[in-house]
């Protein structure tokens, strides 16, 4: 087995803190998720993990059928994985996302067919609560696990049963990071009271958009679209917001965004965001504003 050394805190100053745009930074391709009970020690890459070859083959199963794979322990977990193994699976662009889990002797028998069918597959049943996700890959990134690991254990204590530590979600210089599922919500960034924050929004079905990076599966164009029609309108529910069209030219995208009853038109454009002030060798790609309308009678709200 090879592993990788741990990158540190090489990225820009302001990560980690919440000074740097962590909006529209979400996974994009992570429409189905599978979650694997595992107590680690963790690789930098799941390929290189001591996992049981039945694993490996289920991981590279669901890499082949575009789904994201994860190993999951509970906060502080470092005894041997529990028997028989648990695997949960989510997809989260469905109409109604949903989770489930199950208990499998032999990681074979999950239907993973089923899961990108968007069909819960046997053997495994729907969560009704919510789960979260702590990025501690240590062996990945040491600031995931410097800053992730007190944010999973205080979160734990909060939301009992329902937290998990996680492998790389992508996005290390937004450290921690927080995925809420089963809807794949992103935030960055985060400190101990704003995950606490975050997860009972989430609970009620609201989103903070203070150092929310996205939703995980849609591309980040229309992750711009949304999170700029959320802070005019106020609307923080989780459903209350939708991206019906988009068309790009270049780093320009226009999107027409669902708002209730109501429709806008919104144009984003990628930017640079550059820590020291100039477009350095270090400067994050994100997004700008460029106007925003509603649609059905043309009249500029912000441009």
């Amino acid at each position: 087995m090879t592993t990788k050394r741990a990158r540190g805190c090489d990225h820009p100053a302001g990560c980690h803190t919440g000074e740097v745009p962590t909006l529209a930074s979400a996974t994009t391709k992570a429409r189905f998720w599978l979650l694997i009970e595992h107590a680690g020690p963790w690789a930098s890459e799941l390929a290189d993990c001591e996992l049981p070859e039945p694993v490996h083959a289920l991981i590279r199963r669901a890499a082949g059928l575009g789904v994201r794979a994860q190993l999951v322990r509970r906060p502080l977990q470092r005894r041997a994985t529990p028997t028989p193994l648990r695997l949960m699976v989510a997809d989260t662009t469905a109409e109604v996302p949903w989770l489930a889990e199950g208990f499998f002797d032999d990681p074979s028998d999950l239907d993973l067919g089923s899961l990108v069918r968007g069909v819960v597959p046997e053997s495994c049943i729907l969560v009704k609560e919510p789960v979260f996700l702590v990025c501690t890959h240590a062996r990945r990134n040491a600031c995931c696990a410097r800053i992730g690991l007190p944010i999973a254990r205080v979160l734990g204590e909060s939301q009992p049963g329902r937290v998990w530590e996680t492998t790389h979600v992508g996005g290390d210089r937004y450290a921690a990071n927080l995925v809420c599922l089963p809807h794949g919500l992103y935030y960055g960034s985060m400190s101990q009271a704003a995950a606490i924050a975050a997860a009972n929004a989430y609970r009620h079905g609201e989103i903070v958009l203070d150092r929310f990076r996205g939703r995980a599966g849609i591309p980040e164009p229309s992750q711009a679209a949304e999170h700029f029609v959320r802070a005019h309108t106020g609307e923080l529910s989780v459903g209350g917001v939708a991206v019906e069209s988009t068309r790009s030219d270049g780093d320009v995208t226009e999107a027409i965004v669902r708002h209730g009853d109501v429709s806008f038109r919104v144009v984003v454009e990628r930017a640079v965001f550059a820590p020291c002030g100039t477009a350095c060798a270090d400067a994050i790609a994100t997004y700008r504003l460029a106007a925003l309308e509603h649609i059905q009678c043309g009249t500029p709200v912000l441009t």
